[in-house]
């Protein structure tokens, strides 16, 4: 007799248990109803557009509002824009040489978050900054290719700049106003590194998958990396602005002939590096060189 009601139990339970099965079964046969109606292409899109927008809106893209809003101040204020100087490089604590480095290599840590960002965004799509040709499995060669193009470009550019500023239509670039302490062309040559990876990963390694991802034709994938580029560089005038547009041009045409950005990244680095220290070194001792 006190068999019976445990029988009965474990059968209740048994039963219980079907019940149970048979509805997580007919739940997973409608979601699979569901998943295989959704348009998963257009989740898809979506989200790399959302994912663009963001690391764009974190890094480069906020860097040219911020350019704009810079520019408009230097337009409405009295005075022609060679006039104005616009200061890559200055002091953050100025007379606390321990404190200012400190917030020089915080600030050049930190800009390279979005490229951080970035790599973890192609790990998870299953390839990472390889994928974009940033390794280091052609070293050698990427440097090559770069101090070619560094050459040509840096010659160009700096004349180009001296006809810009000399015909007001750009500020006076201070590349450099750092105070003469032990650190200070060590942090010129972070500077110019962090610069050449945060700019060539994320504007053309980056972006150009993306849109390329999104559908948008090659042409229209060059325009947007172009302007881009010389969006962030208008808080130093017009001159800024198309000279670097014309630089993106050309690293756009040579990402897609090499497949790679190790050469652009290479190129940048050593057109600022020698930006940054040339100034620092030849500053108030050639007359060609402008000053504030």
């Amino acid at each position: 007799m006190i068999f019976v009601p445990a029988f009965e139990t474990l059968a209740g339970r048994r039963g219980t248990w079907d019940a149970n099965a048979q509805l997580r079964a007919g739940v997973q046969v409608e979601a699979g109803r569901v998943a295989d109606s959704y348009p998963q292409e257009a989740v898809s899109q979506r989200i790399l557009r959302s994912e663009t927008v963001l690391v764009l809106a974190l890094s480069l893209g906020a860097s040219g509002v911020s350019a704009l809003i810079s520019f408009v101040g230097s337009l409405t204020k009295p005075g022609g824009l060679k006039d104005q100087a616009a200061t890559l490089n200055s002091s953050a604590a100025p007379g606390r040489p321990w404190l200012d480095l400190a917030w020089q290599l915080f600030g050049i840590t930190t800009a390279l978050v979005p490229v951080a960002l970035v790599a973890h965004l192609l790990i998870r799509e299953g390839t990472g900054l390889r994928a974009l040709g940033f390794d280091r499995t052609r070293q050698g060669q990427d440097v090559a290719r770069g101090a070619v193009v560094a050459a040509g470009i840096g010659s160009a550019g700096l004349a180009f700049y001296l006809v810009a500023r000399a015909a007001g239509f750009n500020l006076t670039v201070v590349p450099e106003s750092l105070p003469d302490v032990w650190w200070k062309f060590p942090v010129l040559i972070l500077s110019a590194l962090q610069n050449a990876v945060l700019e060539e990963v994320i504007v053309v390694g980056y972006l150009l998958r993306r849109l390329g991802q999104l559908g948008w034709t090659p042409m229209a994938a060059l325009v947007a990396s172009s302007v881009l580029r010389g969006s962030y560089h208008l808080y130093q005038g017009i001159g800024g602005f198309i000279g670097n547009m014309v630089m993106g041009v050309v690293f756009v045409l040579l990402y897609r002939r090499w497949q790679r950005v190790g050469p652009l990244v290479a190129a940048h680095a050593l057109l600022d590096i020698g930006a940054f220290v040339g100034y620092a070194l030849l500053a108030g001792k050639v007359g060609w060189l402008p000053t504030p």
